[in-house]
């Protein structure tokens, strides 16, 4: 039973890719057909036809590598920092001193404050002698001045519990003024990068952060990966489903890891419908951050930009470290002995080259190709009307109303479902 279930999912996968790239030619490359009267090929370069061919058939998302946890310190708002000793990006450990605190301003504030307070101690003996004072009267006075010096003993009373009461909030006011001398050094809490300073110069090492705090520090080691999706596509992902994170510079390099929380309470709004910003706010879209715990995190850096695509658990059986892998559907093999790619010569105009093919990835639609391309060439896709000689535009200047017509706002990149319309490499 086991056999004809996984027999089942290769021939979905198999279906699938042929069905995405059926679409990536209706969507994206039927430019080069009847809409342009044959007059023009739009053509793709073939290093990115490589990025978008094995991954061409999963959604990806935009993710970045940072830290499990932070730690935060704010600045005193009545105080100075006299000497930074950290910038942005340094490691430190925990102990270290981060800043110190200009304590002379605090030493004038204690000066006048112990003079305060001897003034006050002044003034409360004095309080205490005339309470003394009425007190003795009273025994002495006559019985109609007796309650006279009731009502003045007990305004002296009062005065003098209020009194104590300030003595005591100078005291207080004293004893901080001496911890902040004292401890005019404030340290590292954690062992870690430091993300953020907030001192009006220094700038974070990675966007993003939502911190206020005067210095911000990365815990280090515990990395996770924070990605982002669009509210069209959050259904597609569950907590505690697997997925694949994948190098933005070299797409074999991959790491596991499962989403342990999408948090949906945390939107933020993009007016971007993937291809052009717009300020209408009815095509505004909400995204929702959304992290993934790893299995290791050994080649990771903090802060490096990755995409994330869900692990279907079907991995790659063609080792693909070698030569040039395009979609099966970019080149022409109608006579199998002769296949052939339609490319620009370089001077705008299109020629049929002949190329040789290595290996194939039935699976993934894929075939090699030993001779004939490099990565700098640009071809088009085979539709059965380009002709030798036709003049070439690159894909991205094909008019908008002939790509996106039906797919506006799909995210649909290329051959490649992708939300990532707004990282710079």
């Amino acid at each position: 039973m086991r056999k004809h279930k996984k027999a089942g999912v290769i021939a979905l996968v198999v279906i699938a890719a042929g069905v995405a790239a059926w679409l990536v030619w209706f969507f994206v490359f039927r430019g080069n057909s009847g809409k342009n009267d044959g007059e023009t090929a739009y053509v793709q370069s073939v290093s990115i036809l490589m990025d978008t061919g094995s991954v061409g058939m999963t959604n990806q998302y935009a993710g970045v590598v940072e830290t499990q946890e932070t730690w935060s310190v704010n600045k005193a708002d009545d105080a100075t920092v006299a000497d930074l000793k950290v910038k942005v990006g340094d490691t430190v450990k925990k102990g270290d001193v981060l800043f110190t605190y200009d304590t002379s301003t605090y030493q004038s504030q204690l000066d006048q404050a112990n003079i305060d307070l001897q003034r006050m101690n002044n003034e409360l003996k004095t309080m205490n002698d005339t309470l003394t004072q009425l007190q003795a009267q009273q025994k002495k006075a006559a019985a109609s001045e007796q309650a006279n010096y009731t009502i003045q003993i007990q305004e002296q009373q009062l005065s003098i519990q209020q009194k104590q009461l300030d003595i005591q909030s100078k005291q207080a006011d004293i004893d901080k003024l001496n911890d902040n001398i004292q401890n005019n050094q404030v340290t590292s809490g954690i062992d870690g990068v430091v993300r953020t300073i907030n001192d009006g110069t220094s700038t974070s090492m990675s966007s993003g952060t939502d911190s206020n705090a005067y210095i911000t520090i990365m815990k280090t080691g515990d990395l996770r990966v924070k990605g982002t999706v669009n509210e069209m596509n959050i259904g597609m992902l569950t907590e505690g489903s697997a997925v694949t994170i994948r190098s933005r510079v070299d797409s074999s390099q991959t790491w596991k890891g499962k989403i342990t929380k999408i948090d949906t309470e945390n939107a933020t709004t993009d007016t971007s419908n993937g291809y052009y910003m717009s300020s209408d706010s009815s095509t505004a879209s909400s995204k929702y951050p959304f992290y993934v715990e790893l299995e290791s995190s050994d080649g990771l850096m903090l802060g490096q930009h990755v995409y994330i695509e869900p692990d279907t658990g079907m991995e790659d059986t063609v080792d693909k470290s070698e030569g040039i892998w395009i979609g099966s559907y970019c080149v022409d093999q109608t006579d199998p002995d002769n296949p052939f790619v339609w490319a620009d010569n370089g001077h705008g105009r299109l020629e049929k080259r002949a190329v040789k093919i290595g290996g194939t990835d039935e699976m993934m639609s894929e075939v090699q190709i030993l001779d004939g391309l490099t990565k700098d060439d640009s071809i088009a896709i085979p539709d059965g009307t380009q002709q030798e000689g036709m003049k070439t535009a690159p894909m991205s200047e094909m008019p908008v109303d002939d790509v996106y017509s039906e797919s506006a706002g799909s995210g649909i990149v290329g051959s490649s479902y992708s939300e990532d319309t707004n990282v710079t490499e």
